[in-house]
């Protein structure tokens, strides 16, 4: 729906998480018989839930982990991992750091110490041999030397994640990064993002994708929208992708999941992304908030160490529980932050969807009042 906001210059209506509903249909469903596994690149996943390439967030050790409860956790090969052998008290000091002044020290940190091949190297291998799912992510302008050092040493899956994804970048000082030779002479499968809208999303999935990440701006951590004034609600972003994979899936008979990215918060969040399309959610400052997460409480953007324009902040998220408990509960909390798999699969049986594919075509209706709606006495008492 077009708004016209004044002379010729008019705006596309879109959604986010908190102005959709999800509707109940005649069938419901034992939770205990709800499949809520995926497929990325022809691997079953168990669960539709990966854990964002933040230093806060994600270490070998959580890595490996987060693979024995069934998701993928992705891990910043342009980070403190691979920066610093000590990286665990590297992030603890950013964890200590006082407010005041925390950009410009983590800016120092990452300015301090280059990108190290045989930490990289040393990363994966460790990720490997504590048995877990090694993904690893890069930005364009590092991926080639990154994906030199990881693939080797056994890397399952390579992420190229940049503030906007695309195929078409124009530059006079740097030359186009090749997207399509990339993801064709890997070998091993390339998920890239990040994408808000369909023609960039297929023209990814035409350069050989084998996943697409969705989501511009919306993180917890993340500035972009108020630095840059860019981004796109999730709810819109998330099916305005799932269309060009449904397009391209039949077109070409290749099937790339939509995996929805940022300001994601709680279980029904993670349930209207897949209504609207996606095939799985990625979580960054939920999973900062693991007991396992590398920088104890804490987390902050990729792009806050940036020189020029930070977009990325540090924030406080506490510790909710161990990453069982997050995941697979049981839940000690009430605001639906805790045991999301179990979250997800109820909600799938309340709608009647046996799977993901079923979860993608259930009923949705706008309702900006739904967060609200009878819920008084849970806001005055600040609980729920």
């Amino acid at each position: 729906m077009e708004i016209v906001l004044g002379g010729r210059r008019k705006a596309r209506r879109a959604y986010g998480f908190d102005e959709v509903a999800l509707a109940p249909g005649p069938l419901v469903i034992d939770a205990r018989d709800v499949d809520v596994s995926w497929e990325l690149a022809g691997r079953r996943i168990e669960i539709p839930i990966l854990a964002s390439a933040l230093d806060g967030a994600v270490n070998p050790r959580l890595a490996a982990e987060f693979s024995k409860q069934g998701g993928i956790a992705v891990l910043n090969l342009d980070g403190i991992q691979t920066r610093y052998e000590n990286a665990e008290e590297i992030l603890q000091s950013i964890a200590d750091h006082e407010g005041e002044g925390v950009i410009a020290y983590i800016q120092s940190l990452y300015n301090a110490a280059p990108v190290r091949a045989d930490l990289i190297a040393k990363r994966v291998q460790e990720i490997k041999a504590a048995g877990g799912i090694a993904a690893v992510a890069a930005a364009p302008h590092s991926a080639q030397k990154a994906a030199e050092a990881a693939i080797p040493a056994g890397a399952d899956f390579f992420f190229i994640q940049s503030t906007v994804g695309s195929v078409s970048f124009e530059s006079s000082v740097v030359p186009e990064f090749p997207v399509a030779e990339f993801c064709k002479s890997c070998p091993i499968p390339v998920i890239v993002g990040n994408t808000v809208g369909y023609q960039a999303t297929l023209e990814l999935m035409e350069a050989g994708a084998a996943a697409i990440l969705v989501g511009v701006g919306p993180g917890h951590i993340c500035t972009s929208r108020k630095v840059l004034g860019i981004g796109v609600p999730q709810i819109t972003a998330t099916a305005d992708c799932a269309a060009a994979r449904d397009d391209f899936f039949a077109q070409t008979g290749r099937y790339v999941p939509i995996i929805t990215d940022g300001g994601i918060r709680n279980g029904g969040d993670i349930a209207k992304a897949i209504a609207a399309g996606a095939d799985a959610v990625m979580l960054g400052s939920t999973i900062a908030a693991a007991a396992e997460a590398p920088a104890p409480g804490y987390s902050w953007g990729m792009a806050a160490m940036s020189p020029d324009l930070p977009r990325g902040t540090r924030i406080k998220v506490g510790v909710s529980g161990t990453l069982k408990d997050i995941l697979h509960g049981p839940a000690h909390k009430d605001d639906g932050t805790m045991n999301l798999v179990g979250a997800l699969k109820l909600s799938m049986g309340s709608l009647g969807a046996h799977n993901i594919k079923e979860m993608q075509h259930v009923e949705m209706f706008v309702a900006p009042s739904l967060a609200t709606e009878g819920k008084s006495l849970q806001r005055a008492q600040g609980v729920g």
